[in-house]
């Protein structure tokens, strides 16, 4: 869509529900230089009308199909919003779960990334082992008591909590990885401030997810 230099830089950080996204942003939006916008599914959901919801943080299985329909359209407002406040030399940093398990295939992934052509995108696969993901599911947020499925005694890995884990990697091209489990989220953006520093590898994820490769 641009080539602009003075366009700003954006990162997208892919990965499960509490797999540690959100605070990898927080991370970036405190101790990288100029603003950074974040523009993840926790604030986009915020403005979405309930009745939609989940509505981009749909979770894999086909289990929403009266909402499908709709979550292509958000994905692509989302990132052309994304494009917009990087066009205006903004830095974005957005944390998602991209999958493409729903009850047909959407191919919203390539599609998004085909509305960043010309920007500068980092494409970072947050991942975590699923016994931390489940620890982390028991720790306590005000607002969140409901939100996230937990174990019980005689399901120690909820199924749709092992959907998330199989299917949000998938096709799994980055143009780099993090372990939350082995790196705090401050650690995590350092390794991303490293990597932008080193700059984005030709074809970027990005390019090649939007050419099919």
């Amino acid at each position: 869509m641009t080539n602009d230099s003075h366009a700003g830089q954006i990162v997208i950080l892919n990965g499960a529900p509490r797999s540690g996204k959100s605070s990898i942003a927080r991370a970036i939006q405190d101790e990288f230089e100029g603003p950074w916008i974040n523009l993840g599914v926790d604030a986009y959901n915020a403005m979405t009308p309930k009745r939609y919801l989940p509505g981009i943080g749909l979770r894999p299985g086909g289990e929403r199909p009266d909402l499908e329909e709709l979550v292509p359209f958000l994905y692509a407002a989302l990132y052309e919003s994304i494009a917009i406040h990087a066009g205006f030399g903004l830095n974005v940093v957005a944390d998602l779960g991209h999958h493409d398990s729903y009850s047909q295939p959407l191919g919203i992934l390539a599609d998004c990334a085909r509305r960043l052509e010309g920007f500068p995108v980092l494409f970072v696969g947050v991942r975590c082992p699923i016994e931390t993901i489940m620890q982390r599911r028991e720790i306590k947020q005000e607002g969140r008591e409901t939100l996230y499925l937990r174990a019980t005694d005689n399901v120690p890995v909820p199924e749709p909590v092992q959907r998330w884990q199989e299917e949000v990697h998938r096709p799994g091209i980055y143009d780099m990885e993090v372990d939350t489990s082995v790196l705090t989220a401050l650690e995590c953006a350092e390794a991303i401030r490293h990597q932008l520093d080193l700059g984005i590898s030709e074809p970027s994820a990005f390019d090649r997810i939007a050419g099919g490769r």
